[in-house]
């Protein structure tokens, strides 16, 4: 779909697919892709639980759906929201209910278009640039935990024994978000997804079906398509976001960078842009 313009000249298309994978009877995953929300929930708590949290959270952000004036805050405060929805949902459980959150939400900056990271949980945003991938988000997992340290490499993360076991969810109480605010470029392909597709593809998998081109939709299906037939084990969900027009050049310096690690409040403040390389070099 062709996104409403954040700016007079800005364009974004995006398209997406979820599927329930080969091993769960019921998708927990659920989405949003709709300008200037793109975001992906992986719920967790079972039937009737894990698909209600990752339904709330889907429901709170669609009040922001068709907005171009949106503030980072605005963003936070629909983390918050989040979080009291899913809190709401696991105290009526036997089990307990929770999610990921993570995405990008297309907001004003002094004035100017960026892209808001936000991610609480393993699901993650990866960026195409010229046929560089770069992951800007930073798994809270165990099995990340385990790269941070040494003690496990990122290519051992899909097949680690603990690597659904992730260290913040929405719905837990402590449980901050994670921010980083990105320009928007010309060019760029951003890839939202669950952790049921980056547990099954490689990096090298991610980019190369990504720089394959064709439009985000079918993108999009060919990378689910592709996750299921290496296992399927869990429900998989992938949003491809193309800037088409509007955005800085790609040859500009401030490409990359982001807000630094923020509490999920009402309060964001704009820290120093640093590379994106550097987040990614922590996985």
């Amino acid at each position: 779909m062709t996104a409403p313009p954040l700016s007079a000249t800005l364009v974004v298309t995006s398209g997406a697919r979820t599927d329930p994978g080969l091993r769960r009877a019921v998708n927990e995953d659920a989405l949003l892709a709709e300008h200037p929300v793109y975001i992906v929930a992986d719920g967790m708590g079972g039937h009737d639980a894990g698909d209600r949290a990752s339904a709330a959270i889907i429901d709170v952000f669609r009040a922001l759906v068709g907005r171009d004036d949106l503030a980072p805050e605005e963003v936070a405060g629909a983390v918050e929201r989040a979080h009291t929805a899913v809190s709401a949902i696991a105290a009526g459980t036997a089990r307990g209910a929770g999610s990921t959150l993570t995405g990008v939400v297309a907001v004003r900056q002094d004035g100017l278009p960026r892209w808001l990271v936000v991610n609480v949980g393993d699901s993650r945003v990866y960026r195409l640039l010229t046929h560089h991938l770069e992951q800007l988000t930073v798994d809270h997992s165990v099995a990340q935990e385990l790269v941070d340290e040494g003690k496990l490499a990122r290519d051992q993360m899909s097949s680690y024994r603990g690597r659904n076991v992730i260290t913040r969810a929405i719905g837990e109480e402590r449980s901050r978000a994670d921010y980083w605010l990105l320009p928007i470029v010309t060019g760029e392909r951003l890839l939202v997804c669950s952790d049921g597709l980056s547990g099954e593809l490689t990096d090298e998998a991610i980019r190369a079906g990504l720089t394959l081109g064709g439009a985000p939709s079918g993108t999009a299906a060919a990378l689910v398509t592709q996750a299921i037939g290496n296992g399927g084990r869990d429900n998989i969900t992938a949003i491809v976001v193309d800037v088409v027009a509007g955005g800085i050049s790609p040859r500009q310096d401030d490409t990359t960078g982001g807000l630094g690690g923020s509490s999920a409040s009402a309060t964001i403040e704009v820290a120093t842009l640093r590379s994106a390389r550097t987040r990614a070099r922590r996985g």
